[in-house]
């Protein structure tokens, strides 16, 4: 097998194993946001995670960055990706705005990311991709279609637009200015500062309750070990390997996996129409996601 034959099968093991642990996010929010307010449920997820990989990290001797600078990009790379981006989804949806709704709005985000690539990375977006990443809004949009409601307040359809825009600039930022971030040290620092920006929005506007169910428990601890150790790996590793377009493409298999998780677990129903979208979305994602000769990276 040629290496760049062998290189393509493993990054296409590693978005398969990617997408359905990213899309269990969701059906974490819903069966812990019962039972903690959002920030809360968040500053106890980071807080630990942070604390057990930088445990990690001091065993196993990684590398620590070298300079403030260094310690700067990789702070605001994980503020964005996961401060802004994962706590104002959760909140959006504790505000009453449906999951599926979140996850549409979220999900312009592999068009949002290649039309800023291009200036920022260097990277080249072809007409086969942009074709792809259309198709693969549409498969979304389909997918989401009955789950849609628009008796929802203006404030939780804008925390969804905000956290659009925090994993899209910082998908980005972390391609351009992160590039050997090491998965131990360096995603530890990322969640000390996420934990420090939860926790002062846990303090100031919660009041920081907890029901310790046995599903809560198990919602945090899926969400710490599954979601911001493994899927969060996965995703860094993706960008190393790919160009940022590219891998921002698979979040259009997030909803419709979402959803059929949610099937499997909630018996929430899947229409014909679901079913098409899912087909249309991962139609697109194939297109946007091939190697192609017009791509090229800086």
């Amino acid at each position: 097998m040629k290496p760049t034959s062998r290189a393509s099968w493993v990054d296409a093991a590693l978005a398969a194993l990617f997408v359905p642990l990213w899309s269990t996010g969701f059906i974490g929010a819903k069966l812990g946001l019962p039972y903690a307010e959002p920030y809360t449920f968040l500053f106890l997820r980071y807080a630990a995670v942070a604390v057990l990989l930088a445990g990690v990290a001091l065993v196993m001797r990684a590398p620590w960055p070298k300079s403030a600078k260094e310690w700067l990009h990789i702070a605001v790379a994980g503020l964005l990706v996961h401060a802004v981006y994962i706590s104002c989804v959760f909140d959006s949806i504790y505000h009453g705005l449906p999951s599926g709704v979140s996850a549409l709005i979220v999900g312009l985000q592999p068009l949002l990311t290649a039309a800023v690539v291009g200036p920022l990375l260097g990277e080249r977006v072809g007409v086969r991709q942009w074709l792809g990443l259309l198709l693969g809004l549409i498969g979304v949009a389909l997918v989401l279609e009955e789950k849609i409601s628009l008796n929802v307040s203006f404030w939780a359809v804008g925390l969804s637009v905000i956290a659009l825009l925090g994993i899209s600039v910082g998908t980005v930022y972390q391609k351009r200015f992160c590039p050997r971030l090491d998965l131990r040290s360096g995603v530890a620092i990322q969640y000390f500062a996420t934990a420090i920006y939860v926790g002062i929005f846990a303090l100031t506007i919660e009041t920081r309750q907890v029901e310790w169910s046995g599903r809560f428990i198990f919602a945090l601890v899926w969400l710490m070990l599954v979601l911001s150790i493994g899927a969060v790996s996965l995703l860094f590793i993706l960008l190393r390997r790919g160009t940022a377009s590219r891998t921002a493409a698979l979040f259009y298999l997030v909803p419709p996996c979402t959803a059929l998780v949610a099937w499997l677990l909630f018996e929430e129903r899947l229409g014909v129409v679901a079913l098409l979208g899912m087909a249309i979305a991962a139609a697109g994602v194939f297109l946007a996601t091939r190697p192609a000769k017009e791509t090229v990276a800086a």
